[in-house]
């Protein structure tokens, strides 16, 4: 399992493809802070409840100079089915190879109703403009996630 990033480490950069194909790249948005959440897999229940929860506080992120990265080992086309389904606003992009979820700490060994397995860890990385984590947070919860984050952003009034 790879190592999980720290408080100060600089972000990997990665280029992904997008919903609709396009290449998606981390270093394309500095300047911007940039929280860069990594889930299991699109169109699953805990998953839909993350991206939807992300994607109705984006005003208020994208307001506050926050982009939003979703991160699955999905390809293009089940994640544009993905974001028609559920309405989405967030950008998704695919990571079949897993090699950024890796780099992120983000895949490896989890526990999975009481057994230890293989996967993706549903976990979140917040970075500066300059693309520093400032956060990173690993086997979160799908549901409630987003509300914390924004509370402990200092985003949401209690």
């Amino acid at each position: 399992m790879s190592a999980r990033l720290e408080p100060g480490d600089t972000a990997p950069d990665f280029t992904l493809p997008d919903a609709d194909g396009k290449e998606v790249s981390l270093s394309g948005h500095r300047g911007r802070k940039v929280i860069v959440y990594f889930y299991p897999a699109a169109l699953t229940p805990g998953c839909t409840k993350q991206a939807c929860d992300f994607t109705d506080n984006l005003e208020l992120l994208a307001g506050q100079g926050y982009d939003v990265i979703g991160v699955s080992p999905d390809k293009p086309e089940k994640l544009a089915k993905f974001r028609e389904q559920e309405s989405l606003k967030v950008t998704l992009v695919g990571d079949p190879g897993k090699e950024t979820m890796e780099a992120y700490g983000a895949f490896g060994e989890k526990k999975l109703y009481g057994k230890t397995v293989t996967g993706v860890i549903r976990s979140t990385v917040v970075l500066d403009e300059e693309g520093r984590v400032e956060r990173a947070l690993y086997n979160v919860k799908a549901t409630g996630h987003v509300a914390k984050l924004l509370r402990d952003l200092g985003l949401a009034s209690e």
